[in-house]
């Protein structure tokens, strides 16, 4: 199993599908906490031990929570500001290039997920040059937007496709990467060949050369809280996590 101790979390967008619950998606709290606390938890308990955070709308209001939370939980923090956030999610990535190693994971700040997940994706022997994404093969995932979430198709542990509108499909994407060089390398030649500068373009890339590797997640849960419906289930979701004796839980009835 690698050890993989950085994560680098997009969190630069607007976030417009959640407005009703907070202008800056990162901060909507679920449960008494921000959005990307959730999703750095899960991280920090699969083994991250230093977060960079791209930010871009409302980045200073961002940096001021992060830098709170940094003191409150003892993670190590750093920012990478993102100017063109309005941009697809791949500018946030190259963003945050020149303060990454060699090897780490890339997460989304609204995805809340088991941290099981995380040590799935470390678990694997990666090829080469190659880049892993967690996929969960429950196409009845009741957690799952099926109008919203990025759609994968895989063989062989393989990943042949991906993207949002593909037809066909047997995995949906958690948004848990295990990356490294390559992927920023096919980033920049999705943005040059194809005008697509997402990571799921650069992900299309690195799967022509049979680079993008499908991990099995199992039944680790996850979700993508990018609306009022998901952003329901994920409260009720981590509700039942606290426990119940918790003043936590108590302040939240």
């Amino acid at each position: 199993m690698s050890v993989i101790k950085d994560c680098l979390i997009v969190a630069a967008g607007m976030g417009t599908r959640l407005k009703t619950h907070g202008d800056l998606k990162p901060l909507t709290k679920v449960c008494g906490k921000p959005l990307i606390e959730h999703a750095m938890e899960a991280a920090s308990a699969g083994g991250v031990q230093r977060f960079v955070i791209v930010t871009g709308y409302k980045a200073s209001l961002l940096d001021t929570a992060l830098m709170e939370i940094r003191d409150r939980r003892g993670w190590a923090i750093e920012t990478v500001y993102n100017a063109q956030f309005e941009r697809p999610n791949g500018v946030s990535v190259l963003a945050g290039e020149a303060l990454l190693p060699t090897e780490f994971f890339l997460a989304m700040c609204d995805h809340i997920v088991d941290a099981a997940i995380y040590r799935r994706v470390s678990a694997i022997t990666l090829p080469k040059n190659s880049v892993a994404l967690g996929v969960d093969y429950r196409l009845s995932n009741p957690d799952v937007d099926i109008d919203d979430v990025t759609k994968v198709q895989t063989a062989n542990n393989h990943i042949k496709a991906i993207g949002k509108t593909i037809a066909l499909y047997n995995a949906f994407d958690t948004g848990i990467f295990r990356a490294n060089a390559s992927l920023f390398t096919a980033i920049r030649a999705s943005e040059r060949k194809n005008g697509d500068c997402s990571i799921s373009g650069g992900m299309e890339v690195l799967a022509k050369y049979n680079q993008a590797i499908a991990v099995d997640i199992g039944n680790a849960r996850w979700m993508d809280v990018d609306s009022p419906e998901m952003y329901q289930r994920a409260h009720d979701w981590l509700f039942e996590r606290i426990d119940a004796s918790s003043d936590v839980r108590a302040a939240l009835l």
